[in-house]
């Protein structure tokens, strides 16, 4: 896909890499340097657009003619946002949380250039189907998924062997809805 613009993919996710490349577009990686922390009385459902506006937001003063892509992603769980895991027993208690349950991933995207700002989320739902302690800490050992919100990534083991049931888009939850940012870069 060919967009006037040279586009600027501010994150350092190797996920949202690959889906950009794969639907076709040319883009520089720049990673943003940004405290991800929000108001503790933000709603849930807000979080992952307000952390994409705030990522876009640091590239504003030094855009010239790029479309900065900024996203954040945000795992739910009984109106509880799962983050990055800082370490193994972190990641276990995720995953024994999320084993067995329906959780919602949520991710924000922003897009900034000079002239405009666009912003969007989208929210897929993932059912898990229970998994044994075994399970879990093979995949915590071998994985080590402390780079991924609720500690699991859908492409990997554990979403191959946990995922019963998705309502939404897969993309989604590997951090990108593709398909709306296909759709908005194409519109640009």
């Amino acid at each position: 896909m060919t967009i006037d613009q040279p586009i600027i993919l501010a994150s350092g996710s190797p996920r949202r890499q690959y889906l950009m490349k794969e639907a076709g577009f040319n883009f520089t990686v720049e990673k943003p340097d940004v405290d991800e922390s929000f108001p503790s009385d933000m709603p849930v459902e807000q979080v992952a657009k307000y952390l994409a506006l705030k990522k876009a937001e640091s590239f504003r003063p030094n855009i010239k003619n790029e479309i900065v892509v900024t996203a954040d992603t945000v795992v739910i769980l009984n109106n509880i946002i799962l983050n990055k895991p800082v370490d193994r027993a972190e990641a276990i208690e995720m995953l024994s949380a999320l084993s067995g349950h329906t959780h919602r991933v949520m991710t924000g995207v922003c897009m900034v250039s000079k002239e405009k700002e666009e912003s969007f989320d989208d929210t897929t739902e993932v059912t898990f189907k229970k998994l044994t302690a075994q399970e879990i800490a093979y995949y915590v050992d071998v994985y080590k998924p402390y780079d991924k919100a609720g500690a699991y990534g859908a492409q990997d083991f554990i979403g191959m062997i946990a995922i019963e049931k998705i309502i939404g888009s897969y993309f989604n939850v590997m951090g990108l809805p593709i398909h709306k940012v296909y759709t908005h870069l194409k519109n640009w």
